[in-house]
């Protein structure tokens, strides 16, 4: 069991306060959506519950110890970080990338490669095993990341925008993949913007939605509350409703009767 605790964490950089009195937990077994406009604060969490920055007040542990205290190891055991932007600056390939995640372990080569196979045939992305990761599109890359992630295997998944760069099909298929995860008992914690692919990591009277304005939360309730529409409405200031289609919910901003048709 993993668990990543922030208490009363305020982060400023400059004269510009990224977070503020911000108190929040999430352990293995757990999915929790982080949503709100540009600038809320949704990557300045996940950065500081890594350790990656110091908060200016307040404290973030895993498993009861400081986060930014812990070796790069004992981190990587706990926590996987999939971070918005993926930077390919190396020519190594797909599959060096993905044993690379393993660097935790204490394993013989053959058995890092056989693990790093195994976690890009769950993504679908074996066939790219011997591309060089800066020579393939960003939707694949997206893809070799979250082999990464799997191939990580740590307690607690910290994830930026996951479907960045992906198409309908895969954005689809990645939530699936996260909502299996979870259900098979990894914790996560998922920044995004579009909270109707929510739908497909399931269990929506339990998925955990953690609303983010101006640095601080705003709310948190459950991604199967009525009252969803509402709360986002007002956190990304414009009127939202929602509608059903295939036995599915979406909320969608509402548009305005006055405004004139495209």
């Amino acid at each position: 069991m993993t668990e990543l605790a922030m208490s009363a964490v305020s982060l400023v950089i400059g004269k510009r306060a990224l977070l503020r009195d911000v108190t929040f937990r999430a352990r293995s077994g757990e999915f929790v959506a982080l949503v709100g406009p540009n600038g809320a604060g949704k990557t300045s969490l996940l950065r500081t519950a890594l350790g990656l920055l110091a908060p200016s007040s307040g404290s973030v542990t895993l498993d009861g110890q400081p986060a930014a205290t812990l070796h790069g190891r004992e981190r990587a055991a706990r926590v996987a970080w999939l971070p918005q932007q993926i930077v390919a600056s190396e020519p190594l390939t797909a599959l060096e990338v993905v044993m690379a995640a393993r660097y935790r372990f204490d394993e013989p080569r053959p058995d890092a490669r056989q693990k790093a196979l195994a976690a890009l045939e769950r993504l679908h992305a074996r066939e790219l095993a011997d591309a060089r990761i800066d020579r393939i599109s960003g939707g694949e890359r997206q893809r070799i990341a979250l082999a990464a992630l799997l191939a990580q295997e740590a307690g607690l998944l910290l994830v930026d925008e996951p479907a960045n760069h992906l198409d309908p099909g895969h954005q689809a298929e990645t939530y699936r993949l996260l909502g299996e995860l979870w259900r098979q008992g990894l914790g996560v914690v998922c920044v995004t913007h579009d909270v109707n692919l929510l739908a497909h990591a399931g269990r929506a009277d339990e998925l955990r939605v953690l609303g983010l304005s101006g640095g601080t939360t705003r709310f948190e309730t459950r991604y199967a509350d009525p009252d969803l529409d509402r709360r986002l409405g007002e956190l990304f200031g414009i009127a939202m409703g929602t509608f059903q289609t295939g036995g599915r919910r979406f909320v969608v901003p509402l548009i305005d009767a006055e405004e004139p048709a495209p």
